[in-house]
């Protein structure tokens, strides 16, 4: 069973790794006994050549040559095993990792600075895996036995241990080049990819509207203008390793011949047999080959050499404690005092000094020019940003008191920009909760207004919405929304342009659901540039410049802070 890191806990991508170590001596221990079988080759051209060609014994080579089949056979079930608890390695890696890489993916996409950003976490997530879990690790287990190959070779002859030596320096160093040249191309191509993705991900999600103005031409240039990039830099950190991977091989394939040549001399001059020249040829070919295979996986390494650097930075920070004392389900009065609250990494914040509160049965309308800060105000009581300082309390306790699970079900929350989750129209108004009951989708439905138009839709309740609700007009969205922001009867629901999308129909279902949740006990903030919206109210905050301008009952505060407020109110059927 997959094992939930605290969201408190210090995540590090070191300590998940130390903590497969059974598995790495695993592989560990496959290896030193594939590499003492590798020596199975070397030693039976040698007793072929030195013992059964001088011989003649046709037993000896049998005897041989079985002995040899079973070794071999044990080798490749060696390397089967080790390839399988590699890919176990990697994958329980990544099984581990994906939830809280997910996790702080959506956390940091809360900062309007991230979502201009690439979220690359779990791409990064999945090329440490892929390294894990492929041939790299193997060249690494096999490097500590190219000692032991080269010992054997210098007690054959120490000419042929000098020349494998230098073969073994100049693979080396072909490889610390290669680092070196591919490094920085390697990142850029990463870098670009990203990019290029983000553009497309953007343009597709606004397809309409790119369609609607004549875009089209204009974001495929933009598009293919980054995407053509990455192609470039990918090319060029492909031709550096393309170049230094060609060199090694060649280099590797010519000493094992200038081997057989070296071998040759001394077999002819009597100093080694026959057999120790091609012993030393195929050693000198297995020592220098986890330097080629590295080489061979530079561009792999790279890759997840970069994510586990930005994973690093993802994962350094632990995310806030749920608390451990469950708190009860608030009845919705809400207080706020001395709130200042902006986007998180914004040097100074948007809203500042705000002093009010809501009693559970009531509805505060927010009001104020665009620009004022009404949204930041729906996001803070959502939530979603933290407050820079003051106290946002709900019954009671702040709202960093809560269990985000249990704030989230107490909390109706409605932005101003409706995005549906890829999924039926039950299953976003349930919040994706897959044990939820069809009587309380049904009933959120129909407070919101929204049964009948769900009804016409063509699978009603299983009807798929599409990514961000693409299916659907702007005003189904709004009230299927709405029917999410109601589910579960909510204590404290917020309201950010909620008749934005509505008609008449629509509008008038809107105060209808308002009124329920007053008559229910909950508290309702609405913001709204409409004032047909604050008729509900009871209340009214009043917002410009980013500070609190007013608050109080409705009809003091537009008198107060509206010209011509009376016949305003008058002309919008506000009754008090």
């Amino acid at each position: 069973m997959r094992r939930k890191p605290k969201q408190t806990e210090r995540l590090t991508l070191r300590g998940k790794i130390f903590r497969l170590r059974w598995l790495f001596w695993s592989v560990a221990l496959f290896s030193a006994l594939v590499n003492l079988l590798m020596l199975t080759g070397p030693i039976f051209m040698l007793q072929v050549y030195d013992r059964v060609l001088t011989s003649r014994s046709e037993a000896t080579l049998a005897a041989l040559f079985a002995l040899v089949a079973a070794l071999f056979l044990a080798m490749g079930l060696l390397e089967y095993a080790r390839g399988r608890v590699l890919a176990r390695d990697g994958a329980r890696f990544q099984s581990e990792l994906d939830e809280p890489v997910f996790i702080r993916t959506l956390a940091v996409a809360k900062d309007p600075e991230n979502q201009r950003t690439p979220a690359t976490g779990l791409r990064d997530l999945e090329a440490i895996q892929r390294l894990l879990s492929g041939p790299a690790p193997l060249a690494l287990f096999d490097a500590p036995w190219a000692v032991v190959y080269l010992t054997a070779i210098f007690l054959f002859h120490p000419w042929l241990g000098w020349m494998a030596l230098f073969g073994g320096g100049v693979l080396v160093t072909l490889a610390l080049l290669n680092e070196f040249s591919s490094r920085k191309p390697q990142r850029n191509a990463g870098e670009a990819r990203a990019y290029a993705d983000l553009i497309e991900n953007e343009f597709r999600r606004h397809a309409e509207p790119v369609a609607a103005l004549g875009m089209v031409d204009a974001a495929t240039n933009k598009w293919v203008e980054k995407r053509d990039k990455a192609l470039e830099t990918q090319i060029l950190a492909s031709d550096k390793n393309a170049v230094y991977g060609a060199a090694s091989k060649t280099v590797r394939l010519f000493l094992q011949s200038a081997m057989l040549a070296l071998g040759a001399l001394l077999a002819v001059r009597g100093e080694i047999t026959p057999g120790v020249m091609i012993a030393a040829s195929i050693l000198t070919g297995r020592a220098l080959a986890p330097v080629e295979q590295a080489i061979a996986q530079w561009s792999p390494f790279q890759k997840a050499r970069d994510g586990w650097r930005r994973l690093n930075r993802l994962l350094d920070q632990p995310m806030q404690e749920p608390p451990e004392d469950a708190l009860p389900t608030p009845k919705g009065k809400l207080e706020v005092e001395g709130l200042a609250v902006g986007p998180p990494r914004a040097e100074k914040p948007t809203l500042q000094g705000l002093t009010f509160k809501v009693d559970p049965g009531e509805a505060l309308g927010v009001i104020g020019p665009s620009g004022a800060g009404k949204s930041t105000l729906i996001r803070a009581l959502a939530g979603v940003w933290p407050p820079r300082a003051g106290e946002i309390r709900l019954d009671g306790a702040t709202l960093g008191q809560y269990a985000p699970s249990a704030l989230g079900r107490s909390i109706g929350y409605l932005p101003q920009q409706i995005d549906l989750l890829d999924g039926t129209v039950a299953e976003n108004i349930a919040r994706l909760d897959p044990d939820a009951d069809r009587e309380r989708v049904r009933a959120a439905a129909d407070l919101a207004g929204a049964t009948e138009l769900i009804l016409k839709l063509p699978d009603g309740y299983e009807t798929l919405v599409g990514a961000g609700g693409s299916s659907l007009s702007g005003g189904q969205k709004a009230r299927i929304g709405l029917a999410r922001a109601l589910y579960g009867d909510p204590a404290l629901v917020l309201l950010d342009e909620p008749n934005a999308h509505l008609d008449a129909l629509g509008e008038q279902a809107l105060r209808a659901a308002i009124d329920a949740v007053k008559a229910r006990g909950g508290a309702v903030v609405i913001v709204a540039h409409r004032p047909s919206a604050i008729a509900v109210c009871s209340r009214l905050l009043m917002l410009d410049a980013g500070a609190q301008r007013a608050f109080g009952d409705r009809d003091e505060v537009l008198q107060k802070t509206v010209a011509n407020a009376p016949q305003l109110v008058a002309g919008q059927g506000v009754k008090g």
